[in-house]
């Protein structure tokens, strides 16, 4: 079974994200996927091994839409999300994200993803309309079976990087992880 089709059955083995999934597709938002660590986290738990999926701390619903860029929106959807869904969620919409991060205007989903601090944090999974899983990727997605944690070449912040090494504790959950700086 190929790196694609693999992540695939494993979301869709997985019933929390599953539902996840579900309730996000309802908001019908442009270019939306559950991202970052709904992906990462799930396929590193596999390759180590893990019999149950490590706890995800928040569900980052990632989207893509110039017309509206406000907050408000996003604070919105959370609510819509969290009513149906009670687990911590983050809606941000990437058409204002490199506001924040001081970068050039994204274009896409995907091209947001792609500034992201680490390749393997640069993946999603959406649904498409007939409800199939499609995953997303600025980088494709062998790097996730590497267990590695790569910094982004394309814009690398090393301060950031190992910030969010050590807050988020990667190498203690999945010990088999290899650092790429």
């Amino acid at each position: 079974m190929d790196t694609l089709a693999r992540i695939k059955q494993w979301i869709a083995n997985d019933p929390e994200r599953m539902k996840a999934l579900d309730v996000a597709a309802r908001l019908d938002l442009p270019e939306w996927c559950l991202a970052a660590g709904f992906v990462r986290n799930l396929a590193w738990d596999k390759l180590h091994g893990y019999v149950h999926a490590t706890p995800l701390n928040d569900i980052d619903l990632i989207y893509f839409d110039p017309a509206d860029t406000t907050e408000i929106k996003e604070k919105e959807s959370e609510q819509k999300l969290g009513s149906v869904l009670d687990v911590p969620w983050s809606v941000k919409n990437q058409a204002r994200m490199h506001l924040r991060n001081d970068d050039r205007p994204y274009s896409s989903t995907s091209d947001a993803m792609s500034f992201w601090v680490e390749v393997e944090t640069a993946v999603g999974a959406t649904l498409n309309s007939a409800g199939d899983i499609v995953l997303v990727s600025p980088f494709g997605f062998d790097k996730l079976f590497d267990l590695t944690v790569t910094i982004n070449a394309k814009r690398p912040k090393p301060a950031d990087f190992h910030k969010r090494m050590t807050s988020k504790r990667w190498l203690n959950i999945w010990p088999r992880l290899v650092v790429n700086a």
